[in-house]
């Protein structure tokens, strides 16, 4: 009888590759930073995540104004109490082991229509860009409320999305039927393989987001074991989006969501293929996000299995100062547009497109050859 032995193939993490200097050398500030989604356009290539700890109306209007974007949980605290800063600061402020037992005590409470209306209204009555992200169950019933009330993007979102998804329900959510529902650019994450994000593309959709369970505070891989690290994640799915280009000439952004921490990361993430990136602990750093130095996952909430934790991340600088600089840290967590451009003009990209074409290479000891005296520092 023979057996058949289940094969593994590498995968690669940030800290296990480095980029390759380019041929030619450009002055950063030659370089543009531009993203766009159907019609959206950003100067700041950065979308800080759907969590409580992190994106309130006024933080959504800071983002905006410093040319990014931040998405709002629908599905959070935001949508469920009027009074949610009040609940996201006794989250916060309580221990450990009363963290998750509040969330879901807090997001066991019906979501308020009325609420998910007002929340989008306040951010755009200030001026600023309104993303929303939705859980597939909720999208029909959500997703025309939002749009309704001016939101710019929506954002589907769950721990791991297919385009063929099988369940006990008479009919579940169709991407292509949610493109005929509302007229606002569709975003759909999260996934890993060049597969899925393909199928994901033929759906119609405008833009899809990788990773499943790099987040610091996303505790998906040990709670279940499924994941991949992201610099292949960022790959594959990359490979995709030119597949799918050369099908259809239709050009379709990913965003790389989740395990980006310093500049060094986000710079390897845009060399792996990703358009634009999704934060979430390095805004949760902010002096502007809710969660006073902590941050917890989106799915920390769940009532049967949370796949998230909050952790303490603590306040590293002004949400403009942690993009923009200028730094007083030594450790990549400010300034992340400035070591963008830096790296651009050392790889002679013009913009985020030609940092795609970079060379990358697997250097396991990039973060420790001829540091001996850097990691032996408090």
């Amino acid at each position: 009888m023979d057996t058949q032995l289940k094969e593994l193939s590498r995968a690669y993490g940030f800290d296990e590759v480095a980029i390759v200097p380019g041929e030619t050398t450009i002055n950063p500030d030659m370089t543009n930073t531009d993203f766009s989604v159907e019609g959206i356009n950003l100067s700041t290539p950065i979308i800080a995540s759907a969590m409580d700890a992190i994106t309130n109306p006024g933080f959504a209007v800071k983002m905006s104004s410093l040319g990014g974007m931040a998405v709002v949980n629908l599905e959070g605290v935001q949508t469920r109490h009027e009074q949610a800063e009040e609940i996201i600061h006794e989250i916060a402020t309580v221990s450990q082991e009363e963290s998750t037992l509040l969330l879901q005590k807090y997001t066991s409470a019906p979501i308020r229509e009325n609420l998910v209306g007002m929340r989008v209204e306040e951010i755009k009555k200030q001026g600023g860009q309104c993303a929303v992200s939705i859980t597939p169950a909720n999208t029909k019933r959500l997703a025309p409320i939002a749009e309704e009330a001016g939101a710019d993007t929506i954002l589907v979102q769950s721990t791991v999305t297919t385009a063929r998804h099988y369940s006990r329900s008479i009919k579940g959510l169709r991407f292509s039927e949610l493109i005929e529902m509302v007229s606002i650019p569709i975003l759909v994450g999260n996934c890993v393989g060049f597969e899925v994000a393909l199928e994901l593309m033929e759906t119609g959709i405008h833009g899809v987001l990788v990773g499943v369970g790099p987040g610091a505070a996303c505790t998906t891989r040990e709670v279940t074991g499924v994941g991949v690290p992201q610099v292949t994640a960022t790959i594959s799915c990359a490979a995709a989006r030119e597949e799918y280009y050369r099908r259809s000439g239709r050009y379709i952004p990913i965003i790389t969501d989740g395990g980006i921490r310093t500049g060094g990361d986000l710079c390897k993430a845009f060399v792996s293929g990703a358009d634009a990136v999704m934060l979430g602990t390095p805004m949760a750093q902010a002096e502007e996000a809710p969660g006073l130095g902590f941050n917890w996952g989106m799915a920390n909430a769940d009532p049967s299995l949370p796949r998230g934790t909050r952790v303490k991340v603590g306040v590293k600088g002004s949400l403009e100062q942690i993009l923009f600089g200028p730094s007083n840290r030594t450790d990549g967590t400010q300034n992340l547009m400035g070591a963008l451009r830096t790296c651009m003009g050392m790889l002679g990209a013009s913009n985020i497109r030609e940092m795609h074409n970079a060379k990358m290479i697997v250097a396991p000891s990039i973060k420790t050859e001829g540091k001996h005296y850097q990691l032996g520092m408090d």
